[in-house]
């Protein structure tokens, strides 16, 4: 996201980003405790939020994705400091979902397989830094639980060749990004670095996960 236009369009000139790359279905969680209740919260960490927003508002049963920063203090959590790499921050999304239709598990699927890559370590795509890192933020305890165990499963299966290194953590704040940066790809779909990293993860999710992707994404807000 820190990266010129210039560069983004170099990227999609030299292919190194492509839809193909991002078609690896992983199996559900053998851990996947039903939840009551319409309503639940994650944050997850997976490079630039722009693309992690998409995604997962094209998610059924997702009711809100916001993008935001997690990780550091409230007093740092603006972009302008958060791309120094100093502030501890990871660009994050806070999601909202009602667990009876698409369970935790089901989220972290998404996650791992066309969400972003989960062995890339303070990087994704052309973007580097630890404010990119893979990072899960628990808000309960039987969600901490699922994602080691599913963590530990994946690795167990060999799913990927190169060892997972998402980190999991306990929420300890979630602050909203500044408004220009929610439903970024809703606003500028043609963007060089939107069409080069990011609307290849919506064709993913609709290809790799279709019964779960839904056309018409959930706003966070309308303009």
């Amino acid at each position: 996201m820190k990266l010129l236009v210039a560069a983004a369009v170099f990227v999609a000139l030299s292919g190194s980003a492509r839809a193909d790359d991002l078609d690896k279905q992983v199996p559900a969680p053998g851990l996947d405790p039903a939840k009551g209740g319409s309503s639940d919260t994650v944050v997850l960490a997976g490079g630039c939020f722009w693309g992690q927003q998409a995604v997962f508002e094209h998610v059924k049963g997702v009711t809100k994705v916001v993008a935001g920063y997690s990780g550091g203090a409230a007093n740092t959590a603006v972009y302008p400091l958060v791309i120094t790499e100093t502030t501890g921050h990871a660009e994050s999304v806070e999601i909202t979902f009602n667990p009876q239709i698409v369970s935790f598990g089901r989220l972290l699927q998404i996650y791992f397989s066309v969400a972003h890559d989960p062995t890339e370590l303070n990087f994704q795509g052309p973007d580097e830094g630890t404010s990119y890192r893979s990072e899960i933020f628990f808000t309960t305890p039987e969600q901490e639980k699922t994602a080691r165990a599913y963590m530990t499963q994946l690795e167990a299966a060999h799913i990927f060749a190169n060892p997972i290194i998402t980190k999991i953590e306990p929420l300890k704040g979630f602050y909203a990004a500044e408004g220009y940066h929610q439903d970024y790809l809703i606003h500028h779909p043609t963007q060089p670095y939107i069409v080069v990293n990011d609307l290849p993860k919506l064709e993913a999710l609709k290809r790799v996960w279709p019964n779960d992707y839904r056309s018409e994404p959930v706003r966070l807000a309308s303009r």
